[in-house]
Protein backbone atom coordinates (compact mmCIF):
# COMPACT_ATOMS: atom_id res chain seq x y z
CA UNK A 1 0.00 0.00 0.00
CA UNK A 2 1.46 3.36 -1.06
CA UNK A 3 1.41 6.06 1.59
CA UNK A 4 -0.47 9.23 0.65
CA UNK A 5 1.34 12.58 1.00
CA UNK A 6 -1.39 13.75 3.42
CA UNK A 7 -0.70 10.87 5.81
CA UNK A 8 3.05 11.46 5.65
CA UNK A 9 2.58 15.19 6.17
CA UNK A 10 0.48 14.52 9.28
CA UNK A 11 3.05 12.22 10.85
CA UNK A 12 5.91 14.62 10.05
CA UNK A 13 3.96 17.45 11.68
CA UNK A 14 3.23 15.39 14.79
CA UNK A 15 6.88 14.38 15.05
CA UNK A 16 8.10 17.97 15.07
CA UNK A 17 5.48 19.01 17.59
CA UNK A 18 7.03 16.46 19.96
CA UNK A 19 10.51 17.89 19.30
CA UNK A 20 9.30 21.43 19.96
CA UNK A 21 7.69 20.34 23.24
CA UNK A 22 11.00 18.75 24.33
CA UNK A 23 12.76 21.97 23.33
CA UNK A 24 10.43 24.12 25.44
CA UNK A 25 11.00 21.91 28.48
CA UNK A 26 14.80 21.66 28.18
CA UNK A 27 15.47 25.30 27.25
CA UNK A 28 13.98 26.89 30.36
CA UNK A 29 16.44 29.20 32.05
CA UNK A 30 19.16 28.63 29.45
CA UNK A 31 22.00 31.02 28.64
CA UNK A 32 25.04 30.97 26.37
CA UNK A 33 26.84 28.43 28.57
CA UNK A 34 23.81 26.13 28.32
CA UNK A 35 23.75 26.58 24.55
CA UNK A 36 27.46 25.77 24.12
CA UNK A 37 28.15 23.15 26.82
CA UNK A 38 24.80 22.36 28.55
CA UNK A 39 26.56 23.61 31.72
CA UNK A 40 28.53 20.33 31.67
CA UNK A 41 25.61 18.52 33.30
CA UNK A 42 24.33 16.02 30.71
CA UNK A 43 23.81 12.39 31.82
CA UNK A 44 26.46 10.32 30.03
CA UNK A 45 24.00 7.58 28.99
CA UNK A 46 21.77 10.07 27.15
CA UNK A 47 24.78 11.50 25.35
CA UNK A 48 25.93 7.99 24.38
CA UNK A 49 22.55 6.94 23.02
CA UNK A 50 21.97 10.20 21.17
CA UNK A 51 25.39 10.08 19.54
CA UNK A 52 24.47 6.81 17.80
CA UNK A 53 21.88 8.69 15.75
CA UNK A 54 24.27 11.58 15.15
CA UNK A 55 26.91 9.14 13.88
CA UNK A 56 24.44 7.67 11.39
CA UNK A 57 23.25 10.48 9.11
CA UNK A 58 20.37 10.41 6.65
CA UNK A 59 22.87 9.47 3.93
CA UNK A 60 23.96 6.44 5.96
CA UNK A 61 20.35 5.55 6.71
CA UNK A 62 19.68 5.31 2.96
CA UNK A 63 23.03 4.10 1.68
CA UNK A 64 24.08 1.25 3.97
CA UNK A 65 21.08 -1.02 3.25
CA UNK A 66 21.24 -0.25 -0.47
CA UNK A 67 24.98 -0.92 -0.78
CA UNK A 68 24.65 -4.50 0.50
CA UNK A 69 23.95 -5.76 -3.02
CA UNK A 70 27.36 -4.53 -4.17
CA UNK A 71 29.56 -4.94 -1.13
CA UNK A 72 27.85 -7.45 1.15
CA UNK A 73 28.78 -6.92 4.79
CA UNK A 74 32.31 -5.65 4.02
CA UNK A 75 31.27 -2.25 5.39
CA UNK A 76 31.86 -3.83 8.80
CA UNK A 77 35.60 -3.68 8.07
CA UNK A 78 35.29 0.11 8.32
CA UNK A 79 33.15 -0.18 11.45
CA UNK A 80 35.86 -2.28 13.11
CA UNK A 81 38.28 0.52 12.36
CA UNK A 82 35.80 2.98 13.87
CA UNK A 83 36.05 1.19 17.21
CA UNK A 84 39.83 1.58 17.43
CA UNK A 85 39.51 5.20 16.36
CA UNK A 86 37.15 5.74 19.29
CA UNK A 87 39.73 4.25 21.65
CA UNK A 88 42.19 6.91 20.50
CA UNK A 89 39.59 9.62 21.13
CA UNK A 90 38.80 8.23 24.58
CA UNK A 91 42.38 8.00 25.83
CA UNK A 92 44.19 10.77 23.93
CA UNK A 93 41.81 13.52 22.76
CA UNK A 94 39.16 13.66 25.51
CA UNK A 95 41.74 14.27 28.30
CA UNK A 96 43.14 17.16 26.23
CA UNK A 97 39.72 18.70 25.63
CA UNK A 98 38.65 18.45 29.25
CA UNK A 99 41.67 20.51 30.28
CA UNK A 100 40.43 23.38 28.11
CA UNK A 101 38.15 26.03 29.55
CA UNK A 102 36.75 26.87 26.11
CA UNK A 103 33.60 25.41 24.54
CA UNK A 104 35.55 24.95 21.28
CA UNK A 105 38.01 22.10 20.80
CA UNK A 106 40.03 24.27 18.39
CA UNK A 107 41.17 26.50 21.23
CA UNK A 108 43.75 23.72 21.78
CA UNK A 109 45.45 24.87 18.58
CA UNK A 110 45.74 28.42 19.94
CA UNK A 111 47.21 27.15 23.20
CA UNK A 112 49.67 24.91 21.38
CA UNK A 113 50.59 26.91 18.26
CA UNK A 114 49.06 30.37 18.30
CA UNK A 115 46.46 32.55 16.61
CA UNK A 116 46.78 31.52 12.95
CA UNK A 117 46.70 27.75 13.57
CA UNK A 118 43.60 28.25 15.74
CA UNK A 119 41.70 30.27 13.14
CA UNK A 120 42.79 27.96 10.31
CA UNK A 121 41.53 24.86 12.14
CA UNK A 122 38.22 26.52 13.03
CA UNK A 123 37.74 27.76 9.45
CA UNK A 124 38.34 24.31 8.00
CA UNK A 125 35.79 22.84 10.39
CA UNK A 126 33.22 25.45 9.36
CA UNK A 127 33.71 24.75 5.64
CA UNK A 128 33.68 20.97 6.11
CA UNK A 129 30.62 20.83 8.31
CA UNK A 130 28.65 23.40 6.31
CA UNK A 131 29.10 21.55 2.99
CA UNK A 132 28.68 18.12 4.60
CA UNK A 133 25.50 19.09 6.46
CA UNK A 134 24.07 20.79 3.37
CA UNK A 135 24.72 17.66 1.31
CA UNK A 136 22.96 15.41 3.83
CA UNK A 137 19.97 17.70 4.22
CA UNK A 138 19.79 18.10 0.45
CA UNK A 139 19.26 14.36 0.01
CA UNK A 140 16.57 14.31 2.69
CA UNK A 141 14.88 17.35 1.17
CA UNK A 142 14.75 15.49 -2.15
CA UNK A 143 12.86 12.63 -0.46
CA UNK A 144 10.44 15.10 1.16
CA UNK A 145 9.98 16.90 -2.14
CA UNK A 146 9.30 13.68 -4.04
CA UNK A 147 6.99 11.98 -1.54
CA UNK A 148 5.31 14.81 0.37
CA UNK A 149 5.63 18.49 -0.45
CA UNK A 150 5.95 18.13 -4.22
CA UNK A 151 2.41 16.72 -4.42
CA UNK A 152 1.07 20.05 -3.12
CA UNK A 153 3.02 22.13 -5.62
CA UNK A 154 5.41 23.42 -2.96
CA UNK A 155 8.69 24.44 -4.65
CA UNK A 156 11.92 22.77 -3.61
CA UNK A 157 13.39 25.95 -2.07
CA UNK A 158 10.38 26.25 0.24
CA UNK A 159 10.75 22.57 1.24
CA UNK A 160 14.35 23.32 2.20
CA UNK A 161 13.34 26.45 4.09
CA UNK A 162 10.71 24.54 6.07
CA UNK A 163 13.24 21.80 6.80
CA UNK A 164 15.78 24.25 8.24
CA UNK A 165 13.21 26.39 10.06
CA UNK A 166 12.01 23.32 11.93
CA UNK A 167 15.56 22.70 13.17
CA UNK A 168 15.93 26.34 14.15
CA UNK A 169 12.65 26.43 16.08
CA UNK A 170 13.60 23.62 18.47
CA UNK A 171 17.32 24.43 18.80
CA UNK A 172 17.73 28.22 18.92
CA UNK A 173 17.19 28.61 22.68
CA UNK A 174 18.61 25.48 24.31
CA UNK A 175 21.33 24.65 21.78
CA UNK A 176 23.36 21.60 22.77
CA UNK A 177 21.36 21.22 26.01
CA UNK A 178 18.23 20.58 23.95
CA UNK A 179 20.08 18.55 21.30
CA UNK A 180 21.19 15.96 23.87
CA UNK A 181 17.53 15.14 24.56
CA UNK A 182 16.13 15.48 21.02
CA UNK A 183 18.93 13.25 19.69
CA UNK A 184 17.91 10.59 22.21
CA UNK A 185 14.37 10.66 20.82
CA UNK A 186 15.60 10.66 17.23
CA UNK A 187 17.95 7.73 17.77
CA UNK A 188 15.00 5.82 19.24
CA UNK A 189 12.87 6.50 16.15
CA UNK A 190 15.69 5.62 13.80
CA UNK A 191 16.38 2.25 15.42
CA UNK A 192 12.66 1.45 15.71
CA UNK A 193 12.15 2.16 12.00
CA UNK A 194 14.87 -0.33 11.07
CA UNK A 195 13.60 -2.98 13.49
CA UNK A 196 10.00 -2.60 12.30
CA UNK A 197 11.06 -2.82 8.64
CA UNK A 198 12.85 -6.11 9.38
CA UNK A 199 9.80 -7.45 11.25
CA UNK A 200 7.47 -6.60 8.36
CA UNK A 201 9.78 -8.18 5.78
CA UNK A 202 10.09 -11.35 7.86
CA UNK A 203 6.29 -11.44 8.16
CA UNK A 204 5.78 -10.94 4.41
CA UNK A 205 8.29 -13.73 3.72
CA UNK A 206 6.71 -15.99 6.39
CA UNK A 207 10.02 -16.32 8.24
CA UNK A 208 10.43 -17.03 11.91
CA UNK A 209 13.27 -15.24 13.69
CA UNK A 210 15.48 -18.32 13.36
CA UNK A 211 14.66 -18.71 9.65
CA UNK A 212 15.44 -15.05 9.01
CA UNK A 213 18.87 -15.41 10.61
CA UNK A 214 19.52 -18.65 8.75
CA UNK A 215 18.55 -17.12 5.40
CA UNK A 216 20.80 -14.15 6.12
CA UNK A 217 23.79 -16.35 6.92
CA UNK A 218 23.25 -18.45 3.78
CA UNK A 219 22.76 -15.49 1.45
CA UNK A 220 25.44 -14.22 -0.93
CA UNK A 221 25.38 -10.89 0.93
CA UNK A 222 26.76 -12.33 4.16
CA UNK A 223 30.38 -11.64 3.19
CA UNK A 224 32.34 -9.67 5.79
CA UNK A 225 35.93 -9.56 4.55
CA UNK A 226 37.71 -8.78 1.30
CA UNK A 227 41.31 -10.00 1.19
CA UNK A 228 42.05 -9.12 -2.45
CA UNK A 229 44.35 -6.09 -2.24
CA UNK A 230 43.31 -4.90 -5.69
CA UNK A 231 39.72 -4.31 -4.56
CA UNK A 232 38.50 -0.94 -3.23
CA UNK A 233 37.08 -2.65 -0.13
CA UNK A 234 40.30 -4.51 0.74
CA UNK A 235 40.30 -5.24 4.48
CA UNK A 236 43.34 -3.24 5.59
CA UNK A 237 42.39 -0.28 3.41
CA UNK A 238 38.92 -0.21 4.95
CA UNK A 239 40.07 -0.88 8.51
CA UNK A 240 42.69 1.87 8.74
CA UNK A 241 40.50 4.28 6.80
CA UNK A 242 37.68 3.68 9.29
CA UNK A 243 40.01 4.25 12.21
CA UNK A 244 41.34 7.58 10.93
CA UNK A 245 37.93 8.73 9.68
CA UNK A 246 36.68 8.36 13.26
CA UNK A 247 39.68 10.17 14.74
CA UNK A 248 39.30 13.08 12.32
CA UNK A 249 35.57 13.34 11.65
CA UNK A 250 34.58 12.63 15.26
CA UNK A 251 37.58 13.39 17.45
CA UNK A 252 38.64 16.56 15.61
CA UNK A 253 35.10 17.71 14.80
CA UNK A 254 33.44 20.33 17.00
CA UNK A 255 29.99 18.98 16.15
CA UNK A 256 30.64 15.48 17.48
CA UNK A 257 32.88 16.41 20.40
CA UNK A 258 30.63 19.18 21.67
CA UNK A 259 28.21 16.53 22.94
CA UNK A 260 31.00 14.79 24.84
CA UNK A 261 31.98 18.06 26.47
CA UNK A 262 28.50 18.34 28.00
CA UNK A 263 29.19 15.39 30.31
CA UNK A 264 29.88 16.14 33.97
CA UNK A 265 33.53 15.11 33.89
CA UNK A 266 36.16 13.28 31.86
CA UNK A 267 35.37 9.88 33.37
CA UNK A 268 31.71 10.10 32.33
CA UNK A 269 32.65 11.33 28.84
CA UNK A 270 34.94 8.33 28.41
CA UNK A 271 32.23 5.97 29.67
CA UNK A 272 29.85 7.52 27.16
CA UNK A 273 32.25 6.89 24.28
CA UNK A 274 32.92 3.28 25.31
CA UNK A 275 29.23 2.45 25.32
CA UNK A 276 28.42 4.39 22.17
CA UNK A 277 31.22 2.81 20.11
CA UNK A 278 30.25 -0.70 21.26
CA UNK A 279 26.54 -0.29 20.50
CA UNK A 280 27.37 1.30 17.14
CA UNK A 281 28.91 -2.00 15.97
CA UNK A 282 25.64 -3.84 16.64
CA UNK A 283 23.57 -1.09 15.00
CA UNK A 284 25.61 -1.25 11.80
CA UNK A 285 25.18 -5.02 11.63
CA UNK A 286 21.41 -4.52 11.90
CA UNK A 287 21.45 -1.94 9.08
CA UNK A 288 23.34 -4.34 6.82
CA UNK A 289 20.98 -7.18 7.74
CA UNK A 290 18.08 -4.93 6.75
CA UNK A 291 19.70 -4.41 3.34
CA UNK A 292 20.04 -8.14 2.80
CA UNK A 293 16.40 -8.72 3.80
CA UNK A 294 15.22 -5.90 1.50
CA UNK A 295 16.93 -7.42 -1.52
CA UNK A 296 15.71 -10.92 -0.72
CA UNK A 297 12.18 -9.56 -0.41
CA UNK A 298 12.40 -7.55 -3.65
CA UNK A 299 13.62 -10.50 -5.71
CA UNK A 300 11.18 -12.93 -4.11
CA UNK A 301 8.14 -10.67 -4.68
CA UNK A 302 9.01 -9.68 -8.24
CA UNK A 303 9.12 -5.96 -7.54
CA UNK A 304 10.62 -5.39 -10.98
CA UNK A 305 7.18 -5.79 -12.57
CA UNK A 306 5.46 -3.79 -9.87
CA UNK A 307 7.93 -0.94 -10.33
CA UNK A 308 7.41 -0.99 -14.10
CA UNK A 309 3.64 -0.72 -13.73
CA UNK A 310 3.16 1.84 -11.00
CA UNK A 311 6.29 3.19 -9.37
CA UNK A 312 7.08 6.88 -9.36
CA UNK A 313 10.71 5.95 -9.97
CA UNK A 314 12.35 4.98 -13.29
CA UNK A 315 12.11 1.29 -14.12
CA UNK A 316 15.89 0.90 -14.14
CA UNK A 317 16.08 1.55 -10.41
CA UNK A 318 15.26 -2.14 -9.97
CA UNK A 319 16.38 -5.16 -11.90
CA UNK A 320 15.83 -8.80 -11.11
CA UNK A 321 19.38 -9.62 -12.18
CA UNK A 322 21.89 -8.81 -9.47
CA UNK A 323 24.58 -8.02 -12.03
CA UNK A 324 22.45 -5.24 -13.47
CA UNK A 325 21.49 -3.97 -10.01
CA UNK A 326 25.14 -3.43 -9.25
CA UNK A 327 25.35 -0.83 -12.00
CA UNK A 328 22.45 1.29 -10.75
CA UNK A 329 22.00 3.72 -7.86
CA UNK A 330 20.98 1.86 -4.71
CA UNK A 331 20.34 4.80 -2.37
CA UNK A 332 16.64 4.93 -3.31
CA UNK A 333 16.10 1.22 -2.73
CA UNK A 334 15.09 1.38 0.93
CA UNK A 335 12.60 4.30 0.51
CA UNK A 336 10.88 2.75 -2.53
CA UNK A 337 10.40 -0.63 -0.84
CA UNK A 338 9.26 0.96 2.43
CA UNK A 339 6.91 3.53 0.93
CA UNK A 340 5.51 1.62 -2.02
CA UNK A 341 5.58 -2.09 -1.19
CA UNK A 342 5.50 -2.65 2.58
CA UNK A 343 2.41 -2.10 4.79
CA UNK A 344 1.40 1.42 5.80
CA UNK A 345 2.98 1.25 9.26
CA UNK A 346 6.38 0.33 7.79
CA UNK A 347 6.25 3.35 5.47
CA UNK A 348 5.39 5.69 8.33
CA UNK A 349 8.23 4.27 10.41
CA UNK A 350 10.63 4.70 7.49
CA UNK A 351 9.78 8.39 7.11
CA UNK A 352 10.14 9.00 10.83
CA UNK A 353 13.42 7.07 10.85
CA UNK A 354 14.74 9.08 7.91
CA UNK A 355 13.79 12.37 9.58
CA UNK A 356 15.41 11.20 12.81
CA UNK A 357 18.63 10.12 11.08
CA UNK A 358 18.90 13.36 9.12
CA UNK A 359 17.91 15.75 11.87
CA UNK A 360 20.03 14.17 14.59
CA UNK A 361 23.00 15.16 12.42
CA UNK A 362 21.70 18.49 11.12
CA UNK A 363 20.49 19.99 14.40
CA UNK A 364 23.77 19.36 16.19
CA UNK A 365 25.68 20.66 13.15
CA UNK A 366 23.73 23.91 13.22
CA UNK A 367 24.47 24.26 16.93
CA UNK A 368 28.16 23.39 16.49
CA UNK A 369 28.59 25.85 13.61
CA UNK A 370 26.98 28.57 15.73
CA UNK A 371 29.29 27.67 18.62
CA UNK A 372 32.34 27.82 16.37
CA UNK A 373 31.45 31.24 14.98
CA UNK A 374 30.70 32.64 18.45
CA UNK A 375 33.66 31.15 20.31
CA UNK A 376 36.34 30.84 17.62
CA UNK A 377 35.69 34.02 15.66
CA UNK A 378 33.69 36.37 17.91
CA UNK A 379 35.62 35.55 21.07
CA UNK A 380 32.81 34.38 23.36
CA UNK A 381 34.11 33.22 26.75
CA UNK A 382 32.50 31.27 29.58
CA UNK A 383 29.84 33.42 31.20
CA UNK A 384 29.41 35.64 28.13
CA UNK A 385 25.98 37.32 28.19
CA UNK A 386 25.67 38.28 24.52
CA UNK A 387 22.65 36.04 23.93
CA UNK A 388 21.05 38.24 21.24
CA UNK A 389 24.26 38.15 19.20
CA UNK A 390 24.41 34.35 19.56
CA UNK A 391 20.80 34.08 18.32
CA UNK A 392 21.65 36.30 15.33
CA UNK A 393 24.62 34.06 14.53
CA UNK A 394 22.33 31.03 14.74
CA UNK A 395 19.97 32.63 12.21
CA UNK A 396 22.90 33.57 9.96
CA UNK A 397 24.31 30.03 9.97
CA UNK A 398 20.85 28.62 9.13
CA UNK A 399 20.57 31.16 6.28
CA UNK A 400 23.94 30.10 4.82
CA UNK A 401 22.96 26.44 5.12
CA UNK A 402 19.72 27.15 3.24
CA UNK A 403 21.51 28.81 0.32
CA UNK A 404 24.14 26.07 0.03
CA UNK A 405 21.36 23.45 -0.28
CA UNK A 406 19.51 25.57 -2.86
CA UNK A 407 22.79 25.88 -4.79
CA UNK A 408 23.05 22.09 -4.89
CA UNK A 409 19.61 21.99 -6.46
CA UNK A 410 20.54 24.63 -9.03
CA UNK A 411 23.62 22.66 -10.01
CA UNK A 412 21.25 19.72 -10.66
CA UNK A 413 24.15 17.41 -11.39
CA UNK A 414 24.69 14.46 -9.04
CA UNK A 415 28.31 14.03 -10.13
CA UNK A 416 29.16 17.67 -9.33
CA UNK A 417 27.33 17.57 -5.97
CA UNK A 418 29.08 14.34 -4.95
CA UNK A 419 32.39 15.93 -5.93
CA UNK A 420 31.64 18.94 -3.71
CA UNK A 421 30.92 16.56 -0.83
CA UNK A 422 34.24 14.82 -1.44
CA UNK A 423 36.04 18.17 -1.53
CA UNK A 424 34.58 18.94 1.91
CA UNK A 425 36.32 15.76 3.07
CA UNK A 426 39.66 17.17 1.92
CA UNK A 427 39.39 19.92 4.48
CA UNK A 428 39.70 17.45 7.36
CA UNK A 429 43.27 16.63 6.30
CA UNK A 430 44.74 19.90 7.61
CA UNK A 431 42.98 19.33 10.94
CA UNK A 432 44.61 15.89 11.16
CA UNK A 433 48.03 17.35 10.37
CA UNK A 434 47.69 20.23 12.85
CA UNK A 435 46.55 18.07 15.76
CA UNK A 436 49.14 15.37 15.00
CA UNK A 437 51.98 17.91 15.11
CA UNK A 438 50.64 19.30 18.38
CA UNK A 439 50.05 15.97 20.13
CA UNK A 440 53.08 13.99 19.02
CA UNK A 441 55.89 16.55 18.60
CA UNK A 442 57.39 19.50 20.46
CA UNK A 443 57.61 21.64 17.33
CA UNK A 444 55.94 25.01 16.80
CA UNK A 445 55.32 26.19 13.22
CA UNK A 446 55.91 29.72 11.97
CA UNK A 447 52.40 31.19 12.19
CA UNK A 448 52.56 33.12 8.92
CA UNK A 449 53.13 29.90 6.95
CA UNK A 450 50.44 27.78 8.61
CA UNK A 451 47.59 28.87 6.32
CA UNK A 452 49.56 28.44 3.05
CA UNK A 453 50.59 24.91 4.09
CA UNK A 454 47.02 24.01 5.06
CA UNK A 455 45.75 25.25 1.69
CA UNK A 456 48.49 23.57 -0.33
CA UNK A 457 48.03 20.12 1.27
CA UNK A 458 44.42 19.51 0.12
CA UNK A 459 45.22 20.88 -3.34
CA UNK A 460 48.23 18.59 -3.69
CA UNK A 461 46.18 15.64 -2.38
CA UNK A 462 43.50 16.32 -4.97
CA UNK A 463 46.06 16.42 -7.79
CA UNK A 464 47.62 13.14 -6.63
CA UNK A 465 44.19 11.52 -6.36
CA UNK A 466 43.12 12.55 -9.86
CA UNK A 467 46.37 11.22 -11.36
CA UNK A 468 46.93 8.27 -9.01
CA UNK A 469 46.35 5.57 -11.63
CA UNK A 470 49.12 7.07 -13.78
CA UNK A 471 51.50 8.00 -10.98
CA UNK A 472 50.99 4.88 -8.85
CA UNK A 473 50.57 2.16 -11.47
CA UNK A 474 46.79 1.88 -11.38
CA UNK A 475 46.27 2.51 -7.66
CA UNK A 476 42.96 4.20 -6.76
CA UNK A 477 42.56 6.08 -3.51
CA UNK A 478 39.56 5.51 -1.30
CA UNK A 479 39.03 6.75 2.24
CA UNK A 480 42.77 6.55 2.82
CA UNK A 481 43.12 9.80 0.85
CA UNK A 482 42.42 11.49 4.19
CA UNK A 483 45.64 9.98 5.55
CA UNK A 484 47.62 11.27 2.58
CA UNK A 485 46.16 14.73 3.07
CA UNK A 486 46.98 14.74 6.77
CA UNK A 487 50.49 13.42 6.13
CA UNK A 488 51.25 16.14 3.58
CA UNK A 489 49.97 18.77 6.03
CA UNK A 490 52.06 17.29 8.84
CA UNK A 491 55.22 17.28 6.69
CA UNK A 492 54.63 20.85 5.53
CA UNK A 493 54.09 22.07 9.09
CA UNK A 494 57.20 20.19 10.22
CA UNK A 495 59.29 21.99 7.60
CA UNK A 496 58.13 25.44 8.74
CA UNK A 497 58.50 24.69 12.45
CA UNK A 498 61.18 24.70 15.11
CA UNK A 499 61.57 22.53 18.21
CA UNK A 500 60.79 24.12 21.56
CA UNK A 501 60.29 22.83 25.09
Amino acid sequence: MTLSPAVLFGFIGAYFIVLIIISRITSRGTDNDSFFTANRSSPWYLVAFGMIGASLSGVTFLSIPGAVVKDGFTYMQIVMGYFFGYLFIIHVLLPVYYKLTSASIYSYLETRFGFMAYKTGAAYFFISRMIGSAFRLYLVALVFDRFVFGFYGIPFWLTVLITILLIYVYSFRGGIKTIVYTDTLQTTFMLLSVAIAIIFIASEMSWSAGEAIQNLQQSSYFRWFEWDSSQKNYFFKHFFSGMFITIVMTGLDQDMMQKNLTCRNLKEAQKNMYWMSSILIVVNVVFLALGAFLYSYAFEKGIVQMAAEGSRYPVDVFNNARGVMENTSTDVFFPVIALEHLPLAAGVCFILGLIAAAYSTADSALTALTTSVCVDFLGFKKGDKREKLRMLVHIGVAFVLFWVIVLFREINNDAVINELFKIAGYTYGPLLGLFALGLFTKRIPDNKWVLPVCIAAPVLSYIINVNSETLLKGYKFGFELLLLNGFITFCGLWLISIKRN
